[in-house]
């Protein structure tokens, strides 16, 4: 199993820190589904120095969740150290991750994310600083380079490692590449054989068959799916159950995808207020109805909704249709 630090997780399978996406109630859900471990998304660290309210909200945790990686970004020591402090005494966080992985550019011309990839000193520098400094086990979530030319993957895991991380997640793309074009598992696998910390391997893990297939090449100790649970949280559960049993489970049904649509869209809710979750919930209702035939009617009318009403109506109007066209094909 996957151990970090004295956490032990049920599983290998771990969601990945997703900006923008990984709330509680999204967190909650992909949790029930069976990850073994779920990653909040990034916080600034002068967010949180400055107690920036909307900062605030994002560092909450519901119980369930648990365990529970938070992220943390910034390019200074002292403030990276501070928020890294604040998080280890003030949340209920089990792990404290840093990330190094972030390829945008507000991101890195601020000397934080993936900028720190062109220098291992740094990385050194500032994951000691944190490990120092607080009790929760520190982790570090980065890619294998800024680009090509500069891949300094070994060398930068081998700092986390010297500097008291306890595992690392590694993205097998540069910042360049950002979410393009083919993750380099051969790096990964290196990775692993050049350290002696949990490495949880990330990219291209899109089908359950994937993530053993990372597992068995690569070695790695887990496997973190981003983009694939993305409005699949079935992705996790079938994964889990791919890894644990060698079977495949089938794919839901179209009212089961909209009933956990409609689930976390009341969770959002929940955590933000109906105004502004019914809003944010239009991406994600997008990512529920993919592959669905004929939702180009509900996607639409959703990316206009005001209220949960109007979500759920047009949601389950919708599988009313595909529910109704399946059995007059039996029928017949």
């Amino acid at each position: 199993m996957l151990k970090i630090g004295d956490i032990e997780m049920k599983n290998q399978v771990v969601l990945a820190p997703m900006a923008g996406v990984c709330n509680s109630a999204f967190r909650l859900t992909v949790k029930e589904f069976g990850a073994g471990l779920v990653c909040a998304e990034m916080v600034s660290d002068k967010g949180i120095i400055l107690q920036n309210a909307k900062t605030m909200n994002m560092l909450y945790i519901d119980e369930r969740e648990k365990p529970l990686s938070l992220q943390i970004f910034g390019g200074e020591k002292k403030t990276l150290v501070e928020a890294a402090r604040f998080v280890d005494k003030n949340t209920t966080a089990d792990i404290i991750d840093i990330n190094m992985g972030c390829p945008v550019p507000k991101i890195t011309k601020c000397d934080a994310g993936a900028r720190w990839l062109l220098d291992p000193d740094k990385i050194y520098e500032m994951v000691s600083a944190v490990v120092d400094a607080v009790d929760k086990p520190v982790t570090v979530k980065m890619r294998i380079g800024w680009d090509d030319e500069h891949v300094f993957a070994v060398e930068n895991a081998k700092a986390v490692e010297r500097a008291g991380g306890k595992a690392i997640s590694l993205h097998g793309r540069t910042r360049v590449q950002l979410y393009e074009g083919k993750a380099n598992w051969d790096i990964i696998r290196e990775v692993k054989n050049s350290i002696n910390i949990p490495l949880i391997g990330n990219g291209d893990v899109e089908t359950p068959q994937d993530a053993e297939r990372m597992l068995k090449e690569t070695g790695v100790d887990g496997v973190m799916i981003g983009r694939a649970a993305l409005g699949n949280p079935w992705m996790i559960y079938r994964t889990v159950k791919y890894l644990e049993t060698g079977k495949l489970i089938d794919e839901p049904n179209v009212r089961e995808k909209m009933d956990v649509c409609v689930l976390h869209m009341d969770r959002l809710i929940a955590l933000k207020n109906e105004h502004v979750a019914v809003r944010e919930m239009r991406k994600h209702a997008a990512w529920y109805l993919k592959g669905i035939k004929g939702n180009a009617k509900a996607r639409k009318g959703i990316n206009e909704c005001e209220t949960r009403e109007d979500v759920v109506r047009l949601v389950y109007e919708l599988v009313a249709e595909v529910e109704a066209k399946e059995q007059n094909i039996q029928m017949v």
